[in-house]
């Protein structure tokens, strides 16, 4: 690794394949199986690096702000464990999110409005089927309520008025109205900015029910056998038969 302010070559040790490979994207330089004369396009190139103590736990700092890196630490502090877990998972979310976003940007209202909205359409096209498959269906669209029932209750909220109003809204056209949990109210979550990813729900359905599916069909019949071991001895004045 090469310092760009200094005539001189810098040397850092790092013991995790995971710490070399991270050091190695964040410099640009090429990591050596053997020990030699390196190529100077094997050469990492930063703008500073020193040693500093963060939370008591001496942390290596490297900048290449000129270099076009596209890495970046991000250092979470809080007062308990469960703190820092919950942080940890929120930027997790928050990556993810931005992940998914570059592959398909596509949004969908959230709040529980695209829930009731899929309901409400799949409550209908049953009523257009017969037999046993329009139960199945209407099953289907009640299991939808579970997340606009689920936001409901953990906010303190009467569902069953959440979701009959959210029902209401939507027959009505106000497709994008979903739960206000602040206000504990219905809204038009469009205006709140509140909206998920299209290909989250997607997926989510996807393996709902085909793990649904996959319980259902039931393609074995599992014959529960006698255990092995000693016969046991039979009372006094009972036959073989």
């Amino acid at each position: 690794m090469h310092r760009r302010s200094l005539p001189s070559s810098k040397g850092a040790a790092e013991s995790s394949p995971f710490e070399l490979k991270r050091f190695c994207r964040t410099t640009g330089a090429v990591a050596l199986l053997k020990l030699g004369q390196p190529n100077p396009d094997d050469l990492g190139y930063i703008d500073s690096i020193l040693v500093e103590e963060i939370g008591g736990v001496r942390v290596t700092i490297v900048r290449n702000e000129e270099g076009g890196n596209s890495l970046s630490t991000v250092v979470l502090r809080g007062s308990t464990d469960s703190i820092l877990d919950d942080l940890e998972r929120a930027v997790d979310d928050g990556v993810n999110t931005y992940m998914a976003m570059c592959r398909d940007s596509r949004i969908v209202p959230g709040a529980a409005a695209t829930e009731i909205e899929l309901a409400r359409r799949l409550k209908e096209f049953s009523f257009k089927e017969i037999g046993l498959d329009q139960y199945a269906i209407a099953k289907f669209a009640e299991s939808f309520d579970m997340v606009p029932k689920t936001l409901a209750e953990n906010a303190g909220l009467n569902a069953m008025e959440i979701i009959s109003s959210l029902y209401a809204e939507h027959a009505s056209g106000n497709t994008k109205v979903g739960i206000d949990l602040g206000e504990g109210v219905c809204k038009d979550v469009s205006t709140l900015n509140i909206w998920d990813l299209h290909i989250t729900k997607f997926f989510a359905l996807k393996y709902a029910a085909d793990a649904a599916c996959t319980v259902l069909w039931v393609d074995q019949i599992i014959m529960a056998k006698t255990a092995g071991g000693p016969k046991r001895e039979q009372p006094a004045g009972m036959d073989d038969d």
